[in-house]
């Protein structure tokens, strides 16, 4: 049985986890990826069809993981992906590689 994780480590999961569970919002995180780690607002919002207000939904969740991190300057916001905290989905997949 794996030893117990820490109710701080299981909340940090669980929102990555819901935060992952969009599509739109796993494309985000892919689109930041492949644009160099960073991307404005706009940039990301021209992504989608939807309305602007769902993007900024989405980035707030993503945000609020830790799976983005946002830097304002003058108006425009640059969205930051937070590779360490993906290291979290890593380290919870490796739980089924090990041998019991």
């Amino acid at each position: 049985m794996p030893k117990r994780e820490s109710k701080a480590r299981l909340d940090a999961y669980e929102a990555v986890f819901t935060a992952l569970s969009h599509p739109a919002r796993r494309n985000v995180l892919l689109a930041v990826y492949f644009n160099g780690g960073e991307m404005t607002a706009g940039e990301i919002a021209a992504m989608f069809a939807h309305a602007w207000q769902t993007t900024t939904r989405h980035l707030q969740v993503l945000e609020a993981a830790g799976l983005l991190s946002v830097e304002k300057r003058g108006r425009m916001r640059i969205y930051r992906l937070e590779k360490k905290r993906l290291k979290l989905v890593q380290d919870w997949l490796a739980h089924f590689f090990r041998k019991p």
